[in-house]
């Protein structure tokens, strides 16, 4: 399985709410970093603080997937359970052909979008246009 293989399991993962799933791509000494109070979360960290948002997400559109090095750049649409979308950028790295980190990219004046945002602050914060 190639790196951007693993990448997009992931993101199906996290659509199937499959936590197990997404904990077996993990490397050991894992990290999650974002601008979301979120520096340099282990495993658990992660698990605890970001997983509970599986819940509120209904799919990923994967707009772009290219590797790099021991990395992989991808751009996603993020599709809500309430019809709302928003778009981030994610960084992963590799240790052997696990991902040992993640950088997560999201814009706005007003940081990540919450999933109870109106449709017009979401498009105003990300300037997304709804499908």
């Amino acid at each position: 399985m190639t790196r951007e293989d693993t990448v997009r399991h992931y993101y199906s993962a996290w659509e199937k709410k499959e936590w197990n799933l997404i904990d077996g791509m993990l490397a050991d000494g894992f990290t999650f970093i974002s601008p979301n109070d979120s520096d340099r979360l282990n495993r658990r960290e992660f698990h605890t603080k970001c997983w509970p948002e599986a819940g509120w997400i209904k799919r990923f559109d994967l707009e772009s997937v290219a590797a790099r090095d021991s990395g992989v750049f991808v751009r996603y649409l993020c599709h809500t359970r309430n019809g709302r979308s928003f778009r981030n950028i994610e960084y992963f790295q590799f240790s052997d052909e696990k991902i040992a980190s993640i950088e997560c990219y999201f814009g706005g004046q007003q940081g990540h979008p919450s999933q109870n945002a109106s449709v017009e602050e979401m498009e105003r914060i990300l300037s997304v246009d709804r499908p």
